[in-house]
């Protein structure tokens, strides 16, 4: 599979760990040096913003999609190769998974983990079947995969929870990963 539009989902805020920032914009370029277009929340504040700036800054092409109410929250990006605000938060997300190839999942608060158990809910009901990459910033993840580990061993998930979550440490990884998948 060539992996031509990435949606990325994080926060709308610079979290507490520089490495977070740091991963975002890392990320973004090499996004841009690969031909991958970033699909994402279409916000210019926090890791959100970073990220998209990144791929902007290195000569890539970023959609962002922000639904109305959030415009004036996130300060939505004027800088993107194309904005699209749409009434809802779930015509945002739909429309963001249907864009995208894959979807990497960098560290963030409700919203992030909302979009993260829905794509994960949709490939476990054959909605789609999109890889899902979380990149474990600084082990920021390493709680969730405990969780994600003892829902499987307590029997409350259909399938390996594994089989449609991949996480790495670094962007270097993320990007490694996808360039072997698409092989």
């Amino acid at each position: 599979m060539q992996y031509k539009k990435i949606a990325v989902f994080c926060g709308s805020k610079n979290g507490n760990n520089s490495i977070f920032v740091e991963h975002a914009r890392q990320l973004g370029k090499l996004m841009a040096a690969k031909n991958m277009d970033l699909v994402y929340g279409g916000g210019n504040v926090g890791i959100m913003g970073a990220v998209a700036n990144a791929v902007l800054d290195n000569g890539g092409k970023v959609t962002g999609i922000i639904p109305k109410v959030l415009v004036e929250q996130e300060r939505q990006h004027l800088g993107l190769t194309e904005l699209k605000v749409v009434d809802d938060m779930h015509t945002r997300k739909k429309m963001i998974y249907e864009m995208c190839d894959a979807a990497i999942v960098l560290p963030g608060g409700n919203g992030t983990m909302d979009e993260l158990f829905e794509m994960l809910t949709w490939n476990n009901l054959r909605i789609h079947n999109k890889k899902i990459i979380l990149l474990n910033s600084a082990g920021y993840y390493y709680a969730l995969i405990v969780h994600l580990q003892n829902m499987q061993h307590h029997g409350f998930l259909y399938e390996s929870w594994d089989s449609s979550l991949r996480h790495f440490a670094t962007p270097t990884e993320v990007i490694a990963f996808l360039d072997e998948d698409k092989n």
